[in-house]
């Protein structure tokens, strides 16, 4: 393989009810050519595919580089897929089903519209994939584990990466020892993170578990499930998607699972949602503290965490014993898309507005990938 400044990664990002195309150039410091956001997501189809090419007159990829919600135990690093891979992410679909399933229909997708082109995966589960024992296991029969896979896995592990390279980016990552990051959009997460490893996370064998979300329900005991498929009569799969599906914010309101639309409803259903969901942050935010023995940084990305200062405020109220304090001003004026510090001068915690940026981790995999193979090719001989 060799490589040339014409060189570019398609990155397939495919999320529940959305898709993120982008072209990035294959280098070790990937500028992002062009992208596009489509909501809601449209039918997987090639012609989706060649129409982005076609439109922004780009040339057809050197590789496509998909995100991948759920990739186990076996798909720990971002990889090429072949047939035994993708077979791995439609056993795994039962695990992540908003998104797995999506997911796998674009990969065979882009192999229809550019069948000569190889793919690759971007796994959110990778980032996790030396979480430690203690924060990994379940107390459930240590057999169960070892035979069914029975783990708390984590994800959002790519925007949680992204956050962190962010901050990087903005200050001395010599004083960011210990950071917590907060991805709050349609689904939500929290990551504890010490020397750049995640030591701990909301998420666990599936993307259901940890914060309340927009639709899904987080953190439930599971005899309610019980209780529901035994006395309601309620069928594995009706509950799968009630939890995923019509909970969290949604569930709450009966109204909505956005919300800025339910910070500007005033009903007293919205605001018992908007309670809930502030306060299962904060339960999160103070154990993770006492995992990390404090913080350096506090991280707020995602749609929610970028673009509501209300819950920001609200997430970080009585704090201060902490050492987190916020300066209001610096909240309320922070701008979406940009690295911004929101923290008061005197706030031994740094708190930053951080952007997320999926398809820049995605495209940099693509390019370690792209340098192996170059790699592989020229040992073997091969002149390119």
């Amino acid at each position: 393989m060799s490589e040339s400044s014409h060189h570019h990664v398609l990155t397939v990002n495919a999320g529940s009810s959305s898709l993120r195309l982008s072209t990035h150039a294959l280098a070790s410091n990937p500028h992002c050519v062009t992208e596009v956001h489509l909501t809601p997501a449209p039918t997987p189809d090639p012609s989706v595919l060649r129409e982005y090419l076609k439109q922004h007159a780009l040339p057809t990829p050197a590789l496509v580089m998909h995100r991948v919600v759920h990739g186990g135990e076996k798909l720990r690093e971002p990889g090429w897929i072949d047939a035994a891979v993708e077979a791995e992410i439609e056993r795994l679909k039962g695990l992540a089903p908003l998104h797995n399933g999506v997911g796998l229909q674009w990969i065979r997708v882009a192999r229809e519209a550019f069948p000569e082109i190889p793919q690759a995966g971007s796994y959110d589960t990778a980032f996790y994939a030396q979480l430690p024992a203690v924060a990994s296991h379940y107390a459930v029969p240590f057999e169960m584990r070892e035979r069914y896979g029975l783990r708390r896995y984590g994800f959002h592990g790519l925007a949680h990466q992204s956050m962190l390279a962010s901050l990087r980016d903005a200050g001395n990552a010599d004083t960011h020892r210990r950071v917590i990051s907060l991805q709050l959009g349609a689904g939500c997460s929290i990551t504890a993170i010490d020397h750049g490893w995640p030591v701990e996370t909301s998420m666990g064998f599936s993307p259901l578990e940890g914060l309340m979300m927009a639709t899904r329900c987080g953190d439930l005991d599971p005899a309610a499930v019980l209780y529901l498929m035994d006395e309601a009569g309620f069928s594995p799969a009706e509950l799968g998607w009630i939890l995923n599906e019509s909970s969290g914010l949604r569930g709450i309101s009966g109204q909505s699972g956005d919300m800025k639309a339910l910070l500007e409803s005033g009903t007293e259903r919205a605001e018992l949602a908007i309670g809930v969901f502030c306060h299962r942050i904060r339960h999160y935010l103070g154990a993770y503290l006492g995992v990390l023995g404090g913080a350096d940084a506090i991280l707020f990305g995602g749609g929610i965490g970028e673009q509501a200062p209300e819950v920001r405020a609200r997430v970080l109220d009585q704090f201060n014993w902490a050492g987190i304090v916020l300066d209001t001003a610096r909240n309320r004026s922070a701008p979406p898309g940009t690295t911004s510090p929101i923290h008061a001068d005197d706030s031994p915690v740094e708190i930053w507005v951080t952007p997320t940026d999926e398809e820049g981790v995605m495209a940099h995999d693509a390019h370690q990938l792209w340098q192996q193979a170059k790699h592989v090719s020229r040992s073997e001989g091969d002149p390119t």
